[in-house]
């Protein structure tokens, strides 16, 4: 595959939400994972530099990266009077990674009043805006019921910003076929950031499934990840795996291994 970009398995850690810090690093490492996306809303809280630093040494004595800080930033109005950013960009700069998981407001939709379209946009604008000044990069969550909606949605808001430093995430729909997600993949390729990687049934969330079941997905999914050239690799990270269990982590990522060794070189 010409100019192919390495692929990274990695872990969201609110996949295991219920485990301390310390075992959601051991449970990386024995997934043999190389890259864990730190969550904001439980195991690095926003400000504790602290913990952030500590973690961030630990994974690497385990030969695992920090793929990303997940921030719930833009998930709803900025709170009036109070720096949500800084705390923010605090832990990211502590934890040693140069990605911050940010959303578009839940409930904003590419139907929405253009005000809300508009006011959400400029809440974007000022996020990128702050984090390129301590030079962060922000990853939008690819989310239904946001103005990412869908791939076509996305790349408007992405276009309408123009900010080098503003890409997206990306993880399947599980209401759409294999190949209308995979065109919506497609779209979002020259943006992408990493990719969430699971597999559900058609219900959603609550029907998680092992990974191995996506294989009419996910094989190619990669194969499209790996396809363009970027400076560094791109981290794909198991999420939300069936029963919330960490056996099936340790399943799922040796699946995932497996996809992604068997790309063409």
């Amino acid at each position: 595959m010409s100019g192919r970009t390495p692929l990274v398995a990695g872990l969201c850690s609110i996949t295991l939400r219920a485990l301390t810090a310390e075992d959601v690093v051991a449970g990386a490492a024995r997934a043999r994972l190389g890259a864990i996306a730190w969550g904001a809303d439980g195991h690095v809280l926003p400000g504790d530099v602290a913990t952030a630093a500590a973690l961030a040494r630990r994974g690497r004595d385990q030969g695992i990266e920090v793929a990303s800080y997940g921030s719930y930033l833009g998930v709803g109005p900025p709170p009036p009077g109070v720096d949500e950013v800084t705390p923010v960009l605090d832990v990211a700069e502590a934890l040693g990674t140069t990605t911050i998981r940010v959303w578009t407001e839940l409930g904003i939709t590419p139907e929405s009043p253009i005000a809300e379209r508009d006011r959400v946009r400029e809440r974007t604008a000022e996020l990128a805006d702050a984090a390129a000044v301590r030079g962060l990069d922000l990853a939008l969550e690819f989310h239904p019921g946001t103005l990412t909606h869908t791939a076509a949605s996305t790349v408007a808001l992405l276009d309408a910003l123009d900010r080098p430093n503003l890409r997206t995430h990306w993880q399947p729909d599980p209401t759409l076929s294999s190949a209308a997600a995979l065109d919506e993949l497609r779209a979002v390729l020259p943006h992408l950031a990493s990719l969430h990687a699971f597999t559900w049934g058609p219900t959603g969330i609550d029907d998680r499934r092992p990974l191995a079941e996506g294989e009419d997905l996910w094989p190619a999914a990669l194969a499209l990840a790996a396809r363009s050239s970027i400076p560094n690799p791109r981290n794909v990270l198991c999420e939300y795996v069936r029963a919330d269990e960490p056996e099936q982590l340790v399943a799922d990522a040796a699946t995932l291994h497996r996809w992604i060794d068997e790309l063409d070189p």
